[in-house]
Parts: structure tokens; C-alpha cells; sequence
């Protein structure tokens, strides 16, 4: 299966697509979304700005798709207007009335110009799925690089009804698994964009995710 996304441009050093966050002006809560811009013009998670699809348009024409992590509601309030105005297909892992195409483990979808493996990530949401490419990852909220709570290594919450440290904890270890050293562009759905030693970014959050170190303490 084939999907592509298109970002608000950040700049990527060595990067080989245009990769825009499209809710970092956003003045009220929202997730990250990315919109990757190439052979199949992506947008992942679609995030919960007004506005969003007037900053998709400032970028591309067209959406091909737009592949969910998760359906909170701040990665999904906006899907509806976006799929109204863009008429894309609509990858995700779980149900959605809006969904055209589900996901699995395994699965490949291509976001922008590059081939992503689906990993499938719960813990933080039972329907969580990360996407592995060549050299960029977008991580969801499974774990991000910064986010208010950790520097250079954070992971999501777990400490409300359904979501589990133990499952988050299994699934950043099948993500580094997974995950090729070749990545360096690691589009998380908090906090900023980092490119680097995407792999010891996300080693530092598993350590802390079972050191059962506290993502909010008191």
C-alpha cells in the first residue's frame, strides 16, 4: 500500500523531502501535524488548529493521504475538515468513519518520497502506530524528543484509564528494533523536530520509561 506526506518545511539537513509542521503556529493545544511533500504529498495526524487546511493549501494543492498515529482527539479534531477539503485517502490503524484504508504491523506506506514500515506502538493509545522510513520517524506520542517533561528523550503518558507503561515500554524496544540506523529526522507529535542520533534519542527514553521515572511527577 502506498501513502505520502507533505510537511510544513523544516530544515533537514540531508533530508530528501519537504517536511512542514502544519500546526506550529497554533495558539491553542493541538498535536504536531506533518506534512510531507513528494511523490504521494502526506499529511501525518491531522491535529486539532483551526485553520489547518488553509496551511496545507499555503504548501500543496493536493493531499494524497494522510496516515493517523493515533485518534486522540488532538491529533484527529481536524481530520474532517481536512478530508473536505482535500479529499484524501485516509490511513489508520483503527475504525474511523472516515478511515479508507486500514493499517497493520508490518504494512509499508509511503510518506512524501519515502517507503515507511507501520510499527505498531501501543501504551500511550491501544491503536498507536509509529512510521519507520529510511531516515525520518514519526514517533506519534510514543516517544518524543523534547516535550516539556524530559530534554532529548521523553515518552508518552500512561497514567490515565487504558493506556499502559509496560505495553509503551515493549513497544519503544520493537521501535529500536525496527528502526534502521540510517534514520536522522525523528517528527514526533510534541515538542520540536530533531535530527541526529535519532537511535539514542529514543534509547534515553526507553531507559527512563523503565526506570519508571514519573512523565508528570507532583
Amino acid at each position: 500500500m502506498g501513502t505520502t506526506a507533505s510537511l510544513k518545511r523544516d530544515p533537514a539537513v540531508g533530508s530528501s523531502m519537504d517536511v512542514y509542521n502544519v500546526t506550529a503556529d497554533a495558539e491553542t493545544f493541538t498535536a504536531n501535524a506533518y506534512l510531507a511533500v513528494g511523490d504521494r504529498t502526506t499529511l501525518v495526524d491531522a491535529g486539532a488548529m483551526d485553520g489547518v487546511v488553509d496551511v496545507v493549501a499555503s504548501h500543496t494543492d493536493a493531499l494524497d493521504a494522510v496516515v493517523l498515529t493515533h485518534q486522540h482527539g488532538d491529533h484527529v479534531a481536524e481530520l474532517g475538515a481536512v478530508v473536505e477539503a482535500f479529499d484524501p485517502d485516509v490511513y489508520a490503524y483503527a475504525d474511523h468513519p472516515l478511515r479508507t484504508h486500514a493499517v497493520a504491523d508490518g504494512e509499508t506506506v509511503t510518506v512524501g518520497d519515502e517507503s515507511c514500515e507501520v510499527v505498531f506502538t501501543p501504551g500511550h493509545a491501544d491503536d498507536h502506530v509509529s512510521l519507520v522510513g529510511p531516515s525520518s520517524l514519526f514517533s506519534g506520542d510514543v516517544v518524543v524528543h523534547d516535550d516539556g517533561a524530559f530534554d532529548y528523550g521523553s515518552f508518552g503518558r500512561t497514567d490515565r484509564p487504558g493506556q499502559s507503561r509496560e505495553r509503551l515500554i515493549d513497544s519503544i524496544r520493537r521501535l529500536l528494533d525496527r528502526m534502521p540506523d540510517s534514520v536522522e529526522h525523528m517528527y514526533a507529535g510534541h515538542g520540536s523536530v530533531f535530527h541526529g542520533d535519532v537511535r539514542d534519542v529514543v534509547e534515553t527514553a526507553l531507559e527512563r520509561a523503565e526506570r519508571r521515572d514519573p512523565k508528570y511527577p507532583d
